[in-house]
C-alpha cells in the first residue's frame, strides 16, 4: 500500500498529476471554507454579498461586523460607483482561478489587472477603518476596525483622542 509520501514523490512526472490535484484540492477547500461563512451573514443584496465574501477572504476572518460592513460598503460605493461590479468581478476571478488569498495581490499586480487596487482598498477599509484618500479620507471605524480587533485580547485602543492632533508624539511634561 502506497503512503501519501510515495504518491507525492511519484507525482513529479506529468503522467501522474497527483501532487497538483492534491494542492489544488487543499487550496480549494481552504478558500471554500471562508466563503460560505461570509455569505451566511445578512446582506442588503448580491453586490454587498460579494463585498462581504471578498472581505472575509482578504481579512482572513470567518465573521465580520455586519453594521461595519454596511458602512464600509456604502462609503466605498459612494467613492467609486463601479465598486460593486469590480468586487463581484474580483470574487468571480478568485473562485474561477482558485486563487490563494495570500497570493492574490501579487498575482493582480504582476498581471497589471484593473482590479489590482481593489484588495488594498478593501483591506485598508477593514483594518484601518478609513475609506478614501487625502482630503476625501474619512474614518468610519476606530475601535472596531480590524487592526484593533486582532489585538483586543491584550490591548484596548482608546475611544477618544487625548488631545490635539499629533499630541501623542510629544513627550509628556
Amino acid at each position: 500500500m502506497k503512503t501519501l509520501d510515495d504518491l507525492l514523490d511519484n507525482a513529479a512526472s506529468p503522467s501522474q498529476p497527483t501532487r497538483r490535484v492534491l494542492l489544488v484540492g487543499l487550496l480549494s477547500a481552504y478558500t471554500a471554507s471562508l466563503i460560505p461563512w461570509a455569505l451566511a451573514q445578512p446582506v442588503a443584496g448580491a453586490e454587498q454579498g460579494s463585498f462581504v465574501a471578498v472581505s472575509a477572504l482578504l481579512a482572513g476572518r470567518q465573521a465580520l461586523d455586519n453594521v461595519l460592513a454596511t458602512r464600509l460598503y456604502d462609503a466605498l460605493k459612494a467613492d467609486d460607483p463601479g465598486f460593486p461590479a469590480a468586487t463581484k468581478a474580483l470574487l468571480t476571478l478568485i473562485n474561477e482561478r482558485k486563487i490563494d488569498p495570500l497570493q492574490l495581490q501579487q498575482l493582480l499586480d504582476s498581471e497589471q489587472s484593473p482590479l489590482a487596487a481593489l484588495p488594498r482598498k478593501i483591506v485598508t477599509a477593514w483594518y484601518m477603518g478609513i475609506v478614501g484618500n487625502g482630503d476625501k479620507a474619512r474614518c468610519l471605524a476606530y475601535e472596531h476596525a480590524l487592526n484593533a480587533a486582532v489585538v483586543e485580547d491584550i490591548l484596548k485602543p482608546p475611544t477618544y483622542s487625548y488631545g490635539v492632533y499629533a499630541s501623542w508624539e510629544k513627550k509628556p511634561t
